[in-house]
């Protein structure tokens, strides 16, 4: 298909077959899994899933792409939609849940994405997703690294995150500057934040790590914490040095 690739929307797209079975292999579909596939592109990895799945949705926001789904004989049995994924939710979309979640998501929207996600835990079981490699290693980062921040801390309350793969920029159609990486991302078993706290944890972490190098004493003060929190947590430390755990106790 020859596309004039939108820049607005972060396109690009997947050309290598062997990434792609590579891929397939990785999510493993299923003959009863409902699939959502947010930002299919041209379909090349639509096709490849769509006959092992039971249901499959895929929702893309360029509706050039979306004309082009619905000419492909191959793709007949799949249900596509134009719009914005993050103005949906789950659980209004003409498909059966929990579903499992792939995307090739702009790097521009991950961040959003993913908390998109945790907002919605009851109604999907996993979620591959292919990002920046630069934000994986954020995901995935250790206490007391350079990457370990907001993101690691906040996304760590609610999800598990599996480095899978890393992609080199020359499988792509135009080619990114940079790494990507393939992801898995699953629900705990339990989120360490109520879902009445997630507004609050997510706003203590993001005032803690605006000032990573500064004690916490010092980047918390115009926060009011209990005797009990001062107790458990030094607040001589630094943000990068408090485990995600450690982060759910200022909630208290």
């Amino acid at each position: 298909m020859d596309h004039p690739f939108r820049k607005k929307w972060g396109q690009n797209f997947l050309v290598d077959n062997n990434l792609l079975d590579k891929i397939v292999s990785t999510v493993d579909p299923q003959l009863n899994d409902h699939i959502l596939e947010i930002g299919p592109g041209e379909g090349v990895l639509s096709e490849k899933i769509l006959p092992q799945v039971k249901e499959m949705l895929a929702i893309e926001i360029d509706p050039l792409l979306v004309d082009h789904l619905n000419k492909q004989k191959n793709l007949k049995k799949l249900n596509v939609i134009q719009g914005d994924i993050l103005v949906n939710n789950i659980r209004d979309l003409p498909i059966t849940s929990p579903v499992r979640v792939i995307g090739n998501i702009p790097y521009n929207i991950t961040s959003r994405i993913i908390f998109w996600l945790i907002e919605q835990l009851d109604y999907w079981d996993d979620a591959f997703v292919m990002t920046q490699k630069e934000v994986a290693q954020r995901l995935t980062a250790k206490i007391s690294t350079k990457a370990y921040g907001r993101l690691t801390v906040v996304v760590g309350a609610y999800l598990n995150v599996d480095y899978r793969f890393t992609i080199p920029p020359d499988v792509f159609i135009p080619k990114p500057k940079v790494d990507s990486a393939f992801i898995l991302l699953t629900k705990k078993k339990q989120p360490l934040i109520k879902d009445e706290d997630y507004v609050k944890f997510n706003k203590i972490v993001a005032a803690a790590f605006n000032q990573r190098r500064k004690m916490l004493r010092n980047s918390m003060k115009s926060w009011d914490f209990s005797k009990l929190v001062k107790e458990k947590i030094d607040f001589s430390r630094r943000p990068e040095s408090l485990s995600v755990e450690e982060f759910t106790l200022l909630v208290k």
